[in-house]
C-alpha cells in the first residue's frame, strides 16, 4: 500500500473539522504478569517463539511510521485518548484466532504449513490450560486523533 497516497486521499475526503482516528490496540494479547486472573493466561512468549519457528524472526508486516506519514499528508496532532482495559475470558479458539489475526502471523504466511502450525499452537495452549480456558487483562486502547 502506498501509505502517503492513502493518507492524502483520506485527508481530501474529510469535511472541515474532520479527523483521522487510529484505534491503536494490542487487544490480541493481555498485560503480562497480571496476577488477579481467574484462569491461566495464554503463554504469549511461547506463542511468539512458535510463530518464529515457522516464519523466522523477521516481521513481515505491522511496522508503523504512521506519525511521519500523516504529518507529511498535512494532518495536525495527534491527540491521544486512552481507554482502560478489563479482565476477560478467552477460549482456545479465541486465542488461536487472536494469533492468526496479526498481520505478522496471518494465515497466508504459513502457506501449506498452516494446519501444522495450528496443531502445534493448540498443543501449546492445552499444556498451559488443559480445559482450553484462559483469562487476560486487556491492555489499554489508545485513540490517536489526527485533525484535518
Amino acid at each position: 500500500m502506498d501509505r502517503q497516497t492513502v493518507a492524502g486521499t483520506v485527508r481530501s475526503m474529510l469535511e472541515p473539522g474532520g479527523s483521522w482516528v487510529h484505534v491503536s490496540a494490542t487487544t490480541h494479547e493481555g498485560i503480562e504478569d497480571a496476577d488477579d486472573l481467574p484462569l491461566p493466561s495464554p503463554p504469549r512468549a511461547e506463542i511468539a517463539e512458535l510463530v518464529h519457528e515457522y516464519l523466522g524472526p523477521a516481521r513481515r508486516a505491522g511496522i508503523s511510521g504512521e506519525e511521519a506519514v500523516l504529518a507529511a499528508a498535512g494532518f495536525s496532532g495527534p491527540r491521544r485518548v486512552t481507554v482502560a482495559g478489563h479482565v476477560h475470558e478467552r477460549s482456545e479458539d479465541d486465542v488461536v484466532a487472536s494469533v492468526l489475526s496479526l498481520s505478522w502471523a496471518a494465515p497466508h504466511l504459513f502457506g501449506d504449513r498452516k494446519a501444522e502450525f495450528e496443531t502445534d499452537l493448540r498443543e501449546l495452549l492445552r499444556r498451559t490450560s488443559p480445559d482450553g480456558r484462559f483469562a487476560e487483562r486487556a491492555r489499554e486502547v489508545e485513540l490517536v486523533i489526527w485533525p484535518k
